[in-house]
């Protein structure tokens, strides 16, 4: 099959779509993918080093205020069709699919008005508002949790799928995570990771509940800082004075095994974007949510509270977090194991391993819908 992925800005957008692809050449290994982003996005970079070609438009998304800016966004979106039909018509592909972020708003677009079948993937509870726009146009939606279905109600084919990150992060090797952090077999640890690029406020947070550790003997803390935050956390921790507590802090700018890192881990805490959440629940693994506040439509408090529900993790809000209150929490999981094992059994059966492949199953059926 012959797929264009799009999706961009943010993480969150490009690796659901990346695993869609993923899960479509391990099925027909002769399957050919073209990624369509902006040159500003984080696809730019992503993309092109998983060896996927990248092609890019020019697009900005818009503003909830009224501002002439608007009106040159609407300009590029008209420029960006143009330009996405002209890729679409020389790439031929069999379907088109969007995983959010504006950029898939002249590709989903321009996909439809030429007639070839296209997919939506939202990540979040609360559609953003480029899947609305585009739900009037897409053959097809999945849905990360089953709270979203009402948003697409118009909508013909609607799946709960669940997140294909979910697909991709299984098979990790604990005993290589633990190995990559110098830590032994069998080490309890709670892992701290704020994103990609880290979470200031997080890890601030987390280095005043590290203090508090001489409680849990047995317990370490990992930090994924985020580059740009690495030497400030690094330099906090080193302020530790007990050593029975430093010598089980460990702080990373950043985790690139985190498929085998996840799976040996205790306990996570975490924001509570949709890809973290579904890796963690299809892994079992409880988490600590911190909700990121900036973010459209409050979406991560949302997707927070889905497994909340079900008692796969608790939430802290941002602005009542504290390092205090943090420790607590951490020590009210590990300190009772029988909670802990517990809240990753209601985590893991939320979680959906096989999303990527019911996605690519929705996606053969509007492909051969189309061609009937």
């Amino acid at each position: 099959m012959r797929i264009v992925l799009t999706g961009g800005g943010t993480g969150g957008h490009i690796y659901p779509a990346l695993a869609i692809g993923r899960e479509a050449e391990r099925r027909d290994p002769g399957s050919e993918l073209l990624y369509i982003g902006t040159k500003r996005g984080l696809e730019s970079r992503i993309v092109p080093e998983r060896g996927v070609r990248f092609e890019s438009i020019d697009i900005t998304g818009i503003r909830r205020s009224l501002s002439l800016e608007n009106v040159r966004t609407a300009l590029r979106f008209v420029r960006g069709v143009r330009r996405a039909k002209s890729l679409l018509r020389e790439f031929r592909p069999d379907a088109v699919v969007g995983t959010g972020g504006y950029v898939c708003g002249p590709v989903v677009y321009a996909a439809a008005k030429l007639g070839i079948p296209t997919l939506l993937h939202e990540q979040n509870v609360v559609p953003g508002l480029t899947n609305k726009f585009l739900s009037r146009y897409a053959d097809a939606v999945a849905v990360s949790f089953a709270d979203s279905k009402p948003h697409f109600a118009r909508v013909k084919s609607v799946e709960y799928a669940g997140n294909p990150c979910a697909t991709a992060i299984l098979g990790g090797d604990p005993i290589r995570g633990y190995a990559s952090l110098g830590l032994s077999p069998g080490t309890r640890f709670v892992l701290i990771v704020g994103g990609s690029r880290g979470a200031q406020t997080l890890n601030r947070a987390a280095g005043e509940a590290a203090a508090k550790l001489v409680g849990l003997p047995d317990v370490h803390f990992v930090f994924a800082s985020g580059e740009r935050y690495y030497e400030e956390l690094k330099a906090e921790i080193d302020r530790i004075a007990d050593p029975a507590v430093a010598s089980r802090l460990h702080v990373k700018p950043y985790i690139s095994n985190m498929a085998e890192v996840l799976a040996a881990t205790s306990l996570v805490v975490g924001r509570a974007g949709a890809s973290f959440i579904a890796e963690f629940a299809a892994l079992g693994v409880p988490a600590i949510y911190v909700p990121s506040p900036n973010v459209t439509n409050n979406h991560q408090q949302a997707n927070a509270e889905s497994v909340v529900r079900v008692g796969g993790g608790m939430m802290i809000l941002e602005r009542e977090l504290t390092g205090a209150k943090l420790y607590e929490a951490v020590a009210g999981i590990m300190g009772d194991e029988s909670r802990r094992v517990k809240m990753a059994e209601a985590a893991k059966s939320i979680g959906m391993p096989e999303a990527a492949g019911v996605i690519y199953d929705q996606l053969q059926r509007i492909v051969r819908r189309a061609r009937t």
